[in-house]
């Protein structure tokens, strides 16, 4: 049975509290035996906030965590905090309701989330399930990306309207049933069909992204700010990935936002993490650290004039 089908079983078996609230397999608590609490706080000798040491209309870094799930729990955490060793910054969390369409235990989990949002971090709506079920169809562009570059994870690349609705209502129904209320939504690759950009209508979110694209919701206006990000899957992506990031950190030198995507794989290579530090610093430099509902607000209000109206 593929995801989509089970989504609609879930509706139709006892609505989205019922599809929701299933937990069935345990997380796995190797590593560093830190409480999630702790592995969400920044270290002691990482510095002052850099958000509060910069003036209001400073250009903006905004560096988000993906893939956040009961599975990815612990490298998600191990990533915040490698982040904090350089300095106590703002993150977004980009939380994955029903990963991969698994109902894990999420206990360990939403501890630490739970503690983010008091600590000046961000929850945001990243899909669903994070896999792509919709038949292949389209252009071959379109086949490459869904198929071989995403490898099926574009959960929102080729929905129908109803059917993106549809996953956003079950995930808004389960962060609120948490106590959670997202600003924002992600979609899983950064990939938005047509359907799916007509659901984003009517659920009062302030922003979402593509990969080059930061958007400001309901007007649909946005900026130009590819997204660093890393291609931890294969040797070849390991190599490059690293250089095309710090190329288009230079590139994107006087532009008002900067943004840097780490997901949990990025975790297991030393290399990728040290040039993520070093971006990082580099950045807060000249730079205020915020969040993605922060981004979007001084974007609107401080840098009008680098946001272009309808550009996807």
């Amino acid at each position: 049975m593929d995801p989509g089908s089970r989504i609609a079983g879930g509706v139709a078996g006892g609505g989205a509290a019922g599809a929701l609230s299933a937990a069935s397999a345990s997380v796995l608590n190797a590593g560093s035996g830190m409480a999630p609490q702790q592995m969400i706080q920044a270290p002691h000798d990482a510095l002052s906030s850099p958000r509060l040491a910069r003036a209001d209309g400073a250009p903006l870094l905004c560096v988000s965590i993906h893939d956040v799930a009961p599975a990815t729990r612990e490298a998600c955490a191990q990533l915040a905090e490698a982040l904090r060793g350089i300095a106590d910054i703002a993150l977004t969390w980009l939380v994955v309701p029903r990963y991969h369409d698994r109902a894990d235990d999420e206990r360990a989990m939403r501890a630490g989330l739970d503690a983010a949002p008091a600590r000046g971090d961000e929850l945001v709506l990243h899909g669903y399930t994070h896999l792509d079920s919709a038949a292949p169809e389209g252009s071959l562009r379109a086949r490459f990306l869904r198929g071989v570059y995403t490898q099926r994870e574009g959960e929102f690349a080729a929905l129908t309207a109803a059917e993106a609705r549809m996953r956003i209502e079950l995930g808004l129904a389960w962060f609120r049933a948490r106590g959670w209320e997202p600003s924002g939504f992600v979609p899983p690759a950064w990939l938005l069909g047509q359907g799916s950009w007509e659901a984003l209508a009517g659920y009062g979110f302030s922003y979402t992204t593509t990969f080059t694209r930061f958007h400001l919701l309901p007007e649909r206006g946005s900026v130009f700010a590819p997204s660093l990000v890393y291609a931890a899957r294969n040797r070849a992506g390991r190599l490059f990935s690293p250089l095309a990031a710090s190329m288009a950190a230079r590139a994107l030198a006087g532009s008002p936002l900067m943004r840097l995507s780490l997901h949990p794989p990025d975790l297991r290579h030393p290399r990728l993490m040290a040039h993520a530090r070093h971006i990082v610093a580099r950045a807060l430099e000249t730079r205020a650290a915020v969040t993605k509902a922060e981004c979007a607000q001084r974007l609107r209000q401080l840098h009008p004039g680098a946001v272009r109206p309808g550009a996807r």
